[in-house]
């Protein structure tokens, strides 16, 4: 997809979950007016992907990848594994693994069990030359520790990023851009907010994480990816720099990671 002069790439956003499929063409068609060029669509649990590549199937603009979230539970893990190599292998329209990764602010979360599950993925994505979409949730140091022992020249994005500058500096040395979404528009935001405004830009992606993570002055409300458009709002504003700025680098950067 050329770049677009303007527009943006929702970088995250879970169109297949039925809050949003159920609505699906008037979700993509405000987004659409609204300057939302590209939506990247990324895979949870196994049994949810053949729902999720026939939505994108369906729309040029939906770009999809899969992946086994550490939220989500795999029942069959190998078997899932088996299946998300085959598709790596078979499916060029696959932009990234993911959403992978660590949560440790879950109650009872189980590193080891959680490892076994983001470990094998993080190698088919090396294998298979993909980036990788995070999720980290209070586990930035033991992803990152995976990430160095794991090496991939295809680095990928972390979503939602919520750890500190330093962790923030060790991902950007890795080739990672951090996903900024929903949280910056908080005032209570102060730590993330700083981030935004001390890193350079080209450190940025931008994301909405449809259905969730609303804005501020949407609790309690779906999340739509045209409010993506409100989120580029917010960091032109901590920036003090022009929105076309702010669209045109997290864009590119959003395209440059993710080869679209």
């Amino acid at each position: 997809m050329p770049l677009i002069d303007n527009h943006f790439i929702d970088s995250h956003c879970h169109l297949d979950f039925a809050e949003l499929a159920d609505d699906i063409d008037n979700v993509l068609n405000r987004a659409r007016k609204s300057g939302v060029a590209g939506f990247v669509v990324p895979g949870v649990s196994e049994p949810h992907w053949s729902r999720l590549l026939r939505l994108c199937a369906g729309h040029a603009d939906l770009y999809p990848a899969l992946g086994l979230h550490p939220c989500f539970d795999h029942p069959n893990l190998e078997n899932s594994l088996r299946r998300l190599e085959r598709e790596l292998q078979n499916r060029s329209e696959l932009v990234a693994v993911g959403e992978i990764g660590l949560d440790l602010f879950i109650p009872d979360a189980d590193l080891d069990a959680q490892l076994a599950v983001l470990i094998p993925q993080l190698k088919l994505a090396r294998t298979y030359q993909k980036p990788v979409l995070l999720h980290v949730r209070k586990a930035h140091d033991q992803v990152l520790k995976q990430l160095r022992q794991i090496k991939s020249e295809h680095a990928g994005l972390v979503h939602a990023f919520s750890g500190s500058e330093q962790q923030a500096r060790e991902y950007l040395k890795l080739g990672f851009r951090l996903g900024i979404g929903g949280a910056v528009t908080y005032d209570r935001a102060t730590k993330l907010r700083k981030l935004v405004a001390e890193l350079p830009l080209e450190s940025f992606v931008l994301e909405t994480d449809s259905p969730d993570m609303p804005l501020s002055g949407y609790q309690g409300q779906l999340n739509y990816p045209e409010r993506v458009v409100q989120i580029a709002a917010a960091v032109a504003r901590i920036r003090q720099q022009p929105l076309t700025e702010i669209i045109e680098v997290t864009t590119s950067q959003s395209m440059m990671i993710l080869s679209l």
